[in-house]
């Protein structure tokens, strides 16, 4: 089967969140990056709507950043490993 993809998507993430997206990619042996990241945007859109609140692009981080660089931000929503 032919996947008909025909817009490319770039984004840019901290060591920290490639990390996790990686860590994700093995741990279910997923054969690609891009893979993973389509799992994962499937899974979140699977789950209850953000509602939009003009709120910026750094916001939907997955680490806060403070003066000792990103810790994991505490709303429960990443998975463990």
């Amino acid at each position: 089967m032919q996947d008909l993809r025909g817009e490319r998507l770039q984004i840019m993430l901290t060591p920290d969140e490639l990390s996790l997206v990686d860590d994700f990619r093995f741990r279910r042996r997923m054969p690609t990056r891009a893979a993973a990241i389509r799992e994962l945007l499937r899974l979140g859109l699977a789950t209850t709507p953000v509602q939009a609140d003009g709120s910026r692009s750094s916001h939907y981080g997955l680490f806060d950043r403070g003066p000792d660089g990103h810790k994991p931000r505490g709303d429960g929503n990443q998975e463990s490993g």
